[in-house]
């Protein structure tokens, strides 16, 4: 019963923030530079009084700011984003389109992310001062340190240009056909469509992109597990479990890795929700359909209702995953109470 009240607290905060969070958004947008007819009108139509007219009449921008605002928080509520001014089509059928795109890539990188990042971790923790530990460090450091956009170029030039290795950018090679939409994710699909294939081609094109992203994610694992099992590992509890006899392994698992993953969780959690957010330029380098190109797409044409979708998006992965994350804290350590 506790548990469902505070889901049930959180859910109402989830949609007060939503809403604040549209407004902002919606604030922002009208202070960016740049005007979306000057954008996606040609000179000669521009030249054009009627199609200049026509044309703001169509998306509403012809109207006073308090009046579009009051618009779109009626459309919002009824889950209507609007039109997207530079493809035509409707904002949330776009970002329907991509963001399975982004999910697919997402998942691949925080899995990436998670595992090496925990194992470095705790590998990094056991042999502390030691030569391995400062390659784990090094490693860590240098994750977080080296910015994605260039890490991407950089692995594309090895594994793709020079040794050829890995294939280029895209969700899948030029000799295979997009497999028919399920769940959006090509992996999934392609295994549900029985093609062997397609299914390793379109693994072998996430590896690089979700390589890049997980990077910067892994990094924080490794310190944070590290810094948080070195704590615990001190604790009198530990000591008085090493004073028994208990070996290092089964100490660690049993004992010390639960109270150490609590923070790693948080850090995980904000890392799947950066990464769901869209990398926008590591998407454009890569030329991943995802919410990050779109983003890029959007912006450069001063498409305001697909920038505002975009930010909604993002707002809401965040909110969720920090409930769900807040929801697992009880899960791992039966100690934590709901508020």
């Amino acid at each position: 019963m506790e548990r469902l009240r505070f889901i049930g607290k959180r859910l109402i905060y989830l949609v007060i923030m939503l809403i604040g969070v549209a407004t902002l958004v919606f604030i922002l947008t009208k202070l960016i530079p740049g005007d979306p007819v000057t954008a996606n009108l040609s000179q000669r139509a521009l030249s054009d009084p009627e199609i200049v007219a026509a044309y703001k009449l169509r998306y509403g921008l012809d109207k006073p700011l308090i009046t579009q605002y009051l618009y779109y928080m009626r459309n919002l509520l009824q889950l209507d984003l609007g039109t997207s001014i530079r493809t035509g089509n409707g904002v949330l059928a776009e970002l329907g389109r991509c963001f399975p795109a982004t999910i697919e890539l997402a998942l691949w990188s925080i899995v990436i992310a998670s595992v090496l990042g925990i194992f470095f971790g705790i590998i990094s923790a056991i042999k502390r001062n030691s030569v391995i530990d400062q390659i784990v460090r090094a490693i860590s450091v240098t994750g977080v340190s080296v910015p994605s956009f260039w890490l991407a170029l950089l692995v594309l030039f090895f594994f793709y240009y020079k040794l050829h290795l890995m294939p280029g950018p895209g969700r899948l090679g030029t000799g295979f056909a997009p497999p028919v939409t399920v769940t959006g994710l090509y992996v999934i699909d392609a295994l549900l469509e029985g093609d062997l294939p397609k299914t390793v081609d379109a693994i072998r094109h996430l590896i690089l992109p979700s390589c890049v992203l997980a990077a910067f994610t892994m990094g924080l694992i490794t310190r944070t597990t590290r810094s948080n099992l070195l704590d615990v590992m001190s604790t009198d509890y530990i000591r008085t479990a090493r004073a028994k006899g208990l070996s290092r392994s089964r100490l660690i698992v049993r004992h010390a890795l639960g109270n150490a993953l609590i923070p790693v969780l948080t850090v995980i959690g904000l890392g799947l929700g950066n990464l769901l957010g869209g990398m926008v330029l590591v998407e454009t380098i890569f030329n991943w359909p995802g919410v990050g190109q779109f983003a890029y797409q959007s912006v450069m044409s001063a498409d305001f209702p697909a920038i505002i979708g975009v930010a909604l998006l993002i707002a809401l992965n965040y909110m969720v995953i920090n409930t769900v994350v807040d929801i697992l804290y009880g899960v791992i350590d039966p100690r934590v109470r709901y508020g």
